[in-house]
């Protein structure tokens, strides 16, 4: 029987976990550069977490471009 893997923690801004999950949930993970098949599956780990333990997946299109400025804001790009 196998033993329960080891979790953390991690808390992040509401406005960081809409716009990844708006990326995530639009990006083709097949075309993201990765080394091993395992960053794949972290990524859609984490897409899993916050689709099924947030309510980031009811944001409205007017959320998520507040959430892309708000994060991007002190950025300099």
């Amino acid at each position: 029987m196998h033993q329960p893997l080891p979790k953390v923690g991690i808390e992040l801004w509401r406005s960081d976990a809409i716009v990844l999950f708006d990326w995530l949930m639009s990006v083709d993970l097949n075309t993201v550069p990765i080394t091993h098949p395992a960053e794949k599956q972290a990524l859609m780990d984490l897409l899993t977490r916050l689709e099924t333990e947030t309510d980031v997946p009811g944001v409205t299109q007017e959320q998520i471009d507040a959430a892309r400025a708000e994060v991007a804001h002190d950025m300099g790009w």
